[in-house]
């Protein structure tokens, strides 16, 4: 398991507490709305009163995708741009003693794409006598990354993700995100993500870390 670290970006609190949101299960009341279930993954989405955006938590099963490769190929961002056709640019660079990723995305004609500047950190954690990978991401602002025209930059980004064994050689899985894309984006287009991007997301990840499995 290759380690990565963010010095000073995320507290050993944030992923236990990630561990203890995953093993939970629930969604933090009624307001959790139920968008997707299908070949064993559930999205739900919770609307922010203030800004009208949703935050999101999926939950699934990927078969035949052990949690340490699972973390191994969500960490490589080189093995990334392989196999997501969303990446357009994608590389990290030391800023400051913290590792920071640059990341654009490619959107859909006519809208102008996104671009993310973050910190992550992976650890693997002990939690209840069961072994779980955990991911934390959030955005930051540095000097090293000015915004480029023509490219949105999304200063509101956080994602948590957990990986534990399914008791056979997949992993279950837990994601809780949220963004703020910024400009003007069609509810239509927000929609289809939350509802057919993230099914489409995790699907493209357990493939490519099958493809992964068949390397080494």
């Amino acid at each position: 398991m290759m380690a990565h670290s963010a010095a000073g970006g995320f507290l050993e609190e944030q992923f236990r507490a990630v561990c203890a949101e995953f093993q939970k299960h629930e969604l933090g009341g009624a307001d959790w709305e139920l968008l997707v279930d299908t070949l064993g993954i559930k999205v739900f989405r919770l609307r922010n009163q203030q800004s009208g955006l949703y935050e999101y938590k999926v939950f699934g099963v990927l078969e035949d995708c052990p949690p340490d490769v699972l973390a191994d190929v969500y960490m490589d961002l080189n093995y990334r741009k392989q196999w997501d056709s969303y990446v357009k640019e994608l590389y990290e660079e030391e800023c400051d003693g913290k590792n920071v990723v640059y990341w654009e995305v490619n959107y859909p004609f006519p809208m102008s794409n996104r671009d993310y500047v973050y910190i992550r950190d992976c650890r693997e954690l002990d939690w209840e006598g069961q072994k779980v990978y955990v991911v934390l991401a959030k955005s930051v602002e540095v000097p090293q990354f000015p915004e480029k025209s023509g490219v949105v930059r999304v200063k509101q980004y956080k994602q948590s993700l957990a990986l534990v064994s399914d008791g056979k050689k997949g992993s279950r899985v837990f994601m809780h995100y949220f963004d703020n894309p910024g400009g003007q984006i069609p509810s239509w287009l927000i929609n289809w993500f939350a509802k057919n991007g993230v099914t489409t997301f995790l699907n493209d990840l357990a493939k490519a870390c099958r493809n992964y499995l068949k390397k080494t």
